[in-house]
């Protein structure tokens, strides 16, 4: 029994330990907790909760507190005055205590969630994908960043984003409570944002990540339908708006190169559908709308309309259109594509 003790003890110091502030937490230094404890170094760490600089000197990295960001002494706080860290890549929003820490641990989280080697071409899609849908939104907020540039006033209130879920998750402020107390809701806090962090990577990486590699094989073999490349043809329905748009840009596709309409099969009805692409993803605007004498118009008539047998509808303005049959939608994008309107 007395030989247990030395290596009990020797594991106990190899502990390595997570410092952050203590007192009111919030959303972005209880992430950062979460994401470290998902790394292979921190995957066991305890969490130490003090302002004490004494306290924090003991622990082998500390965030959201400190005012020193040094990456080679494992220090992220961003709250010192010269601090203008951001996560690049086109993002310009300072950088929170989540977003330091997860530009600089992200791929290796990512990659281990998901079963693969850092390096990985996914693991550094899915990276930036989830700092624009999840990290960034924290960091905004932590830092002050309205979401609008207009001075008027909201038209109503939200306090049901992440960040505002994770304040209510402190003591209140006329409740009496002890630091175990504030810790142990902090751990709860801590929790909370790791489980919706995993969901969203989980979501991402199987159900997002393969979208697009169904776009791009598609977008990839858009001449055999049409010689300029114009229609996309997918033989089952996936969420291609932003995909398109993202790997359009990526791979140069510009100009008289760009995919004017989409097909894929209604999943729901048997039947097939046509749409025109829009000018962006959140636009109405289409980049050729369907024809105006086809639009409000549907079945037999429309089938005479346009000499094309199994027509269902053309909506009334014009950005997507309806044929019972592959073939059939086929033609009428064919037949759009060479009307002037």
């Amino acid at each position: 029994m007395s030989q247990a003790q030395p290596a009990v003890k020797k594991q106990r110091m190899d502990v390595k330990t997570i410092g952050t502030h203590d007192g009111t937490f919030h959303c972005d230094e209880a992430l950062a907790v979460f994401l470290l404890r998902l790394t292979e170094a921190y995957r066991a760490a305890d969490v130490k909760r003090s302002r004490d600089p004494v306290v924090l000197d003991t622990c082998d990295i500390v965030v959201d507190v400190g005012a020193v960001y040094d990456e080679s002494n494992q220090r992220f706080d961003h709250h010192q005055r010269d601090f203008q860290g951001v996560f690049g890549h086109g993002f310009t929003t300072k950088l929170s205590s989540a977003g330091l820490i997860y530009k600089h641990f992200g791929k290796d989280i990512i990659a281990t969630q998901i079963g693969v080697e850092v390096d990985h071409p996914n693991v550094h899609v899915l990276w930036l994908k989830l700092y624009k849908e999840f990290i960034e939104g924290i960091d905004a907020i932590d830092n002050g960043i309205s979401q609008y540039s207009s001075q008027e006033q909201p038209r109503y209130s939200n306090r049901t984003d992440l960040s505002s879920r994770i304040s209510w998750l402190n003591p209140a402020w006329n409740e009496a409570f002890t630091p175990e107390v504030i810790d142990s809701c902090f751990a709860n806090a801590s929790r909370l944002t790791g489980d919706e962090f995993l969901g969203r990577l989980r979501y991402y990486a199987n159900a997002w990540l393969p979208a697009r590699d169904i776009v791009l094989a598609t977008l990839s073999a858009r001449y055999s339908e049409d010689s300029n490349g114009r229609i996309l043809l997918f033989q089952r329905f996936v969420p291609w708006k932003e995909h398109l748009f993202q790997l359009e840009a990526e791979l140069g596709i510009a100009g008289d190169g760009l995919p004017l309409y989409v097909i894929y099969p209604d999943e729901t009805g048997g039947n097939w559908r046509l749409q025109a692409v829009p000018v962006s993803p959140d636009s109405f605007v289409s980049r050729k709308a369907l024809p105006e004498e086809w639009r409000g118009h549907r079945d037999d008539y429309l089938s005479k309309l346009t000499g094309i047998d199994g027509c269902i509808f053309v909506h009334a303005s014009g950005f997507i259109g309806g044929n019972k049959t592959r073939e059939g939608t086929l033609n009428l994008a064919r037949l759009a594509l060479k009307c002037n309107d």
